[in-house]
């Protein structure tokens, strides 16, 4: 992907993790007994949801987004995992949700060419 196309596909990508945070939270603040009951993850989520709709109607995306909006989502969705199981230790290790954060954050960085050389300027 260029520079150009990373610009102006940020939006999306911060929208799905924010879809993907949201997501789980809705999920835990509805099935989970560790978290309180709150409508603002549930609210939070169909509004994250509905900007992303948006968005995806306004323009069309480029070749490669797909796949890193879907990474972003699940980056959202497994760090909000470990996070809960950080602050819960009863509900299990947040090891292998963190390794899977990291792992997909790391592609999505390499995809987006934040790991490139950054070219000198010659003087």
């Amino acid at each position: 992907m260029e520079k150009q196309q990373i610009k102006a596909e940020r939006k999306t990508l911060i929208l799905s993790a924010l879809a993907g945070l949201c997501g789980y939270g809705t999920l835990a603040v509805l099935f989970s007994s560790y978290v309180t009951f709150s409508i603002f993850p549930v609210l939070a989520f169909a509004m994250a949801l509905y900007c992303l709709y948006q968005e995806y109607m306004r323009k069309p995306m480029a070749e490669g987004v797909p796949a890193l909006a879907s990474a972003c989502f699940f980056v959202g969705v497994f760090g909000y995992a470990a996070l809960l199981r950080a602050e819960h230790p009863d509900m299990g290790s947040n090891f292998i949700p963190l390794m899977i954060t990291l792992a997909l954050l790391f592609w999505v960085s390499y995809k987006m060419g934040v790991m490139d050389k950054k070219e000198k300027k010659a003087a």
